[in-house]
């Protein structure tokens, strides 16, 4: 049982400066990326799909939270980062070539070019093996690298317990692999979440991060804040070590394609004997 996906890392050289406000590198390479892709990919639309998505999960998530806040000035170079669901390298190739556009229109506020260095050839796919490993693992520490929020009931949960937290995330996960990749996971949904709620929440501290967009196509001002900081959690965990890894590279919550949600994960292992 695996969940694949491509890494893709776009390489640019700055011809002009570039600036990327702080908490808003995402926002802006995703509102930039919405005026070359299509519909189609940039924000499908679920016909028919799993209960509560009223609309599919973009087939990407960004990896630019290094870009927040940065003036990258002319002959400097950078990267942007973006995780590609798809079984194949058709997608990746389009969202490469839309970024080769949209450098030669410019980035940020004040529309500095660059050029795509990396203009050929895209990297394989990476496998997670979501098979629970031998080791048993009873503690772990997750840092909420950006900021991150979990709907629970249909509000927001105030806290990352651990329930909360592996549901979407095995929703996600399972949600993507459905549209885009390996195809439905054959689990028992329930069982597992029942094992989920065993984990306990030990330690959290983290602080609210408080960032607003404006829609460029409703004009309208939505936030894209939530929660960062570290949580630790007791229990059983090796079984969901696996799934946590691949939330490493989805992301987890609401809004995680733009960036949202991005968390690291460290493991303490403890072997008997």
């Amino acid at each position: 049982m695996q969940f694949s996906f491509y890494p893709l890392r776009l390489e640019f050289k700055a011809r002009e400066s570039i600036h990327f406000p702080h908490g808003k590198a995402a926002n802006i390479l995703r509102g930039a990326m919405g005026t070359v892709l299509s519909d189609e990919i940039f924000a499908p639309v679920a016909n028919q799909g799993p209960s509560g998505f009223a609309n599919q999960p973009r087939p990407y998530v960004f990896r630019v939270r290094h870009l927040d806040g940065q003036t990258i000035q002319p002959g400097e170079q950078f990267h942007v980062g973006l995780n590609v669901f798809s079984k194949d390298a058709v997608l990746p190739i389009q969202i490469k070539d839309a970024f080769e556009t949209i450098a030669t229109e410019g980035f940020g506020p004040n529309r500095g070019k660059a050029e795509l260095q990396n203009k050929t050839g895209i990297s394989q796919p990476i496998a997670i093996d979501l098979t629970p490993g031998p080791m048993p693992t009873q503690k772990i520490q997750i840092e909420f690298l950006t900021p991150t929020e979990l709907k629970h009931e249909n509000e927001i949960a105030q806290s990352p317990d651990f329930p909360i937290l592996f549901a979407r995330i095995r929703d996600r996960i399972s949600t993507l692999r459905a549209l885009y990749a390996e195809g439905p996971l054959e689990i028992d949904f329930r069982a597992i979440g029942e094992r989920a709620a065993a984990i306990r929440l030990t330690r959290f501290e983290g602080r609210t991060v408080d960032t607003q967009r404006r829609s460029t196509r409703t004009g309208q001002t939505h936030s894209i804040g939530g929660f960062t900081g570290t949580a630790e959690y007791e229990g059983d965990l090796a079984e969901f070590l696996p799934w946590l890894e691949a939330a490493r590279s989805t992301g987890v919550g609401r809004q995680c394609s733009w960036g949202k949600g991005e968390i690291a994960v460290t493991a303490s292992r403890h072997q008997s004997g």
